[in-house]
């Protein structure tokens, strides 16, 4: 029998690296996962293998992110957990860079996490308990030239962890900001040694971070591979 508080939670932004984890974990753990994405197709092997619930939305439309929010309730009653792992990275030298694609990148990192950190508080705060984790990136925390779009998303997303983390922690919701400071085993980078991150590990790790007394909550975790330099 699990340890964890919570029975139920919302992936925003699931695909095939953190969020797959992240989802077995859950799962494993006896908890009903919900996964949501704009194709839902690339979900089909996931959901097969954790009894998952597939979502289709778009992270950076208000409404959308309401009507996954209204369709996630129907299917599953009260949520008590919401990740937000949503992110689009836009590169290029900024005098180059196209104000609508820096508009729609600002609009999956940064507003897209406020609309489901906006949505999961509503319905987590009558029930005083939830948690909210939302995966930042190393740009959160230093912007990189040729990166400034990814950037400014980012931190925008870090501001906005600290925040909820001030309002709502003192109302029961545990919110958590995951910096993950290096490159993500996937199938385009297969790289397994220490140069990179293993997104098992990092899956629990926000496992670990669900599993918190209240007493001693985390607001932000730094995760890394140790030959990392920072």
């Amino acid at each position: 029998m699990s340890s964890l508080p919570y029975r139920t939670a919302l992936i925003v932004g699931a695909g095939s690296g953190i969020s797959a984890s992240f989802a077995r974990q859950l799962s494993a753990a006896g908890v009903q996962v919900a996964l949501a994405a704009r194709n839902t197709e690339k979900l089909a092997t996931l959901t097969a293998e954790t009894g998952a619930r597939a979502f289709a939305a778009d992270a950076s439309d208000a409404a959308s992110v309401s009507r996954l929010f209204d369709e996630v309730d129907a299917a599953f009653g009260a949520l008590d957990v919401v990740v937000y792992n949503a992110s689009r990275a836009l590169r290029g030298p900024l005098l180059d860079l196209d104000r609508a694609a820096v508009e729609q990148s600002l609009a999956v990192n940064a507003l897209g996490a406020f609309l489901v950190v906006q949505q999961a508080a509503r319905r987590m705060l009558p029930h005083g308990r939830g948690a909210i984790l939302l995966t930042g990136a190393t740009a959160g925390i230093k912007g990189f030239a040729r990166s400034a779009p990814l950037a400014m998303g980012k931190f925008a997303l870090r501001g906005l962890a600290q925040s909820a983390a001030r309002e709502f922690g003192p109302q029961g919701i545990h919110v958590a900001h995951f910096v993950i400071d290096g490159g993500v085993r996937s199938a385009t980078r297969p790289d397994a040694s220490d140069n990179t991150l293993d997104p098992d590990a990092i899956a629990q790790t926000y496992l670990d971070v669900l599993g918190q007394p209240r007493s001693a909550w985390t607001q932000e975790v730094d995760l890394r591979p140790w030959a990392e330099s920072f």
